[in-house]
């Protein structure tokens, strides 16, 4: 099967799912929002979560599963629905019972968890109840490894960059650092397939106030993908994924890559705090408008678009009024970025009935959207799944 990217629709959250070309399908989740109203039978909002489940694989005792989920930082729209949906607990207790739909809740194999992102959040925010319970599940596992040095598929976690003041200095086994690569997936190497490179979050430095900096939206995970066409394939399609990284890391980030900007080059682009003008400047759009200033080097950060890169904001209809996220400048810069590579901006928001956004991965690291027929003729199982509206051709 083709790899695929799959971004679904949920208002102004995140929620991506990444299926890679190997013969059993290895699934990526990053973050979720799955919404009470579209839960609803009698709502006309996207089943996302029908449509997620419709994608992923079971294992032989039946349990729908996905083998790595991360979460980019604990807000709700990030993890919403998370208690509902997925299991939280050792896969040995895993319950013979059915939610009100009658599905099954989704195993995690693998979680992709930073202590920063909470370190940061719990700092200055109150923490969702399914935030709070992501962090509970993640220090579980890091428990399980701690007593067991080792783990299996259901209850294995990879840390996402090390914690401050040494705390993860025993965990190395399972600690990504922050600026290297990773090609492991619960358990085994996909290196053939995939490979990551974290980018963020980091401690913070020696020369700032921890203080200061806590109360910065700087606690999501960076990360950017490389993923193959096929096994035989030479070419990668790099997706380069931030959450709500906001101006700050961006800008930080072209101070550390600015000599190296290969680092930060995609094909895909998930743009960051749904399509947030303050993911590219520090003023205020409902203040100041168009006299807001953009920030040069947040946006060379986001701007390294290759040939016939391809953004997508995961956000609510972008229109022009004085809403932030999403936000219509913003978009203007990404298209802007996008004009210069024959590109193409995609906005979940403009899919009305439609639950997913879906794409194949193609030769030469471009992506092509999959029309409604295709999406369904390449479904995981043999239900029919909601994918999104016809767009054929590859952005070139």
């Amino acid at each position: 099967m083709a790899a695929k990217i799959t971004f679904f629709q949920v208002g102004n959250g995140d929620m991506t799912l990444l299926r890679l070309a190997d013969a059993r399908v290895t699934t990526i989740l990053t973050d979720i929002n799955i919404r009470a109203a579209a839960d609803d039978t009698d709502d006309d909002t996207p089943d996302v979560a029908n449509a997620l489940r419709k994608r992923l694989m079971s294992d032989k005792d039946g349990r729908p599963f996905v083998d790595a989920f991360m979460l980019s930082h604990p807000d709700q729209d990030h993890c919403r629905g998370l208690i509902k949906h997925f299991w939280l607990g050792d896969p040995t207790n895993y319950p013979d019972d059915n939610l009100d739909q009658g599905e099954k809740r989704i195993l995690i194999r693998e979680l992709w968890s930073s202590p920063l992102i909470f370190r940061r959040r719990s700092k200055n925010h109150t923490l969702c109840k399914d935030a709070t319970a992501f962090d509970k599940e993640a220090r579980r596992r890091v428990e399980y490894w701690r007593t067991y040095r080792s783990a299996s598929s259901g209850n294995r976690i990879l840390i996402m960059g090390e914690d401050s003041d040494r705390k993860t200095d025993d965990l190395s086994p399972i600690v990504i650092k922050t600026g290297t690569k990773f090609s492991r997936i619960d358990g085994e190497d996909y290196s053939t397939f995939f490979t990551a490179h974290l980018l963020a979050p980091t401690p913070h430095d020696d020369d700032e106030d921890l203080e200061a900096q806590l109360s910065k939206n700087e606690s999501s995970v960076v990360m950017n993908m490389e993923i193959s066409q096929s096994m035989f394939s030479t070419s990668k399609t790099r997706f380069l994924s931030g959450g709500d990284a906001a101006v700050f890391i961006w800008e930080r980030m072209w101070d550390r890559y600015g000599d190296t900007p290969e680092v930060l080059e995609y094909d895909v682009l998930l743009a960051p705090h749904h399509c947030s003008w303050r993911t590219l400047s520090y003023d205020s759009w409902s203040e100041k408008g168009e006299d807001a200033k953009l920030n040069d080097d947040a946006r060379n950060a986001l701007g390294q678009a290759r040939n016939g890169a391809t953004i997508v904001s995961s956000s609510k209809e972008i229109v022009d009024d004085d809403v932030d996220p999403p936000n219509i400048r913003a978009k203007r810069e990404y298209r802007a970025i996008l004009k210069d590579v024959d590109g193409w901006f995609g906005n979940t928001g403009d899919l009305k009935d439609e639950a997913v956004l879906e794409f194949t991965v193609e030769s030469g690291g471009k992506v092509k959207r999959l029309p409604i027929a295709a999406a369904l003729a390449g479904s995981v199982t043999s239900s029919v799944a909601a994918v999104a509206a016809p767009r054929a051709g590859i952005h070139k």
